[in-house]
């Protein structure tokens, strides 16, 4: 009978300890949860699903260093909430990056009034000029030519296009624009970047573990090659942004005189009769060309080999021809 009331005294005693530790919890949660609600300045409580997986992030966030430095950083860097440099380095790509370019050709009267009234229009739109070429001769001023590169923002690309070919710059004699989608090699370049910069970082926390010299040194190496590749990456990153920023407009000014940059157009000529006989004397006289060469180029070779084979059938005739007898009789057959 003592055995069975010490058991059921200590079962019990388990059930209230349970009670106790869960009512407990339960205290405990409730009171984080309105310290958070406090913090947040009366902002609305997370959904349930949210908070529980916070909650379970939070309970198995591994305890190493390495762990707690990849939370910090995932939460948005150190004291204050300021963000990571390396974070705030890598740049995500547009939907669609693609570059514009344009060359226009306008005659004016005056070729330099012409070019200061473009880079007005240009500057206005809060581009810039980017090179500038001129050939004016003093006693021929409707001669002169003007040609300058203009880098203009996308935003204002196709408005000021409008502005300088519009005739308040000069007559337009011609006009021709592209389009170069460059999304796919801005997204491999932000993804190399991203790359070089995540291994740099775990090259630096193994150089911290280094034990030796020599695997200090091996590490610090290795640093330095990651380094300089992303170095070249980051810059190529750069021009690839500066291009798909500002559209490259170059404009060409003629004077009265001058004459117009030709544009060669390859014209389509339809087969027929005159075009197959065209192609096939074209073919003949190619062969005929082509003979000539191999026989001038072989004769030098022919001529001494001939002189070679003269040679030598003489000497095989001098030794077949039979000797007389020193006593001058005639050998018989």
């Amino acid at each position: 009978m003592l055995r069975k009331k010490r058991a059921r005294a200590l079962i019990a005693g388990a059930i209230a300890g349970t009670i106790i530790v869960g009512f407990g919890l339960a205290g405990c949660s409730g009171s984080g949860s309105s310290s958070a609600a406090s913090s947040a300045g009366g902002a609305a409580a997370l959904p349930a699903a949210q908070a529980s997986g916070a909650a379970h992030a939070a309970a198995n966030a591994p305890a190493s260093g390495f762990g707690s430095a990849g939370s910090a950083g995932a939460s948005g860097g150190g004291t204050g909430g300021a963000p990571d440099s390396a974070s705030t380095s890598k740049l995500t790509p547009s939907a669609e990056s693609i570059i514009y370019t344009a060359q226009l050709t306008v005659r004016a009267k005056d070729v330099s009034a012409a070019l200061g009234h473009a880079t007005q229009i240009v500057s206005a739109a809060g581009g810039y000029v980017a090179s500038e070429t001129a050939s004016n001769d003093p006693d021929h001023p409707a001669s002169a030519t003007a040609t300058v590169t203009f880098k203009v923002p996308v935003a204002a690309y196709q408005p000021t296009l409008a502005s300088l070919s519009g005739g308040s710059v000069g007559v337009q004699l011609s006009l021709q624009q592209q389009a170069q989608d460059v999304t796919q090699q801005v997204a491999d370049v932000a993804s190399q970047v991203t790359s070089d910069e995540d291994a740099i970082a775990q090259l630096r926390l193994l150089l911290k573990d280094a034990g030796s010299v020599g695997d200090l040194l091996q590490v610090q190496d290795q640093i330095n090659t990651e380094e300089s590749a992303l170095e070249a990456m980051q810059a190529q990153q750069r021009a690839l942004d500066h291009e798909v920023s500002y559209a490259t407009v170059t404009v060409t000014i003629v004077g009265p005189k001058a004459p117009a940059p030709a544009h060669k157009q390859k014209k389509t000529v339809p087969p027929g009769l005159a075009s197959g006989a065209s192609g096939g004397w074209h073919a003949f006289t190619l062969t005929i060309d082509w003979l000539l060469a191999i026989i001038g180029a072989v004769a030098p070779f022919a001529g001494a080999l001939a002189v070679l084979a003269a040679l030598a059938w003489w000497i095989r005739r001098r030794l077949r021809r039979p000797t007389a007898p020193a006593d001058g009789t005639v050998p018989a057959e």
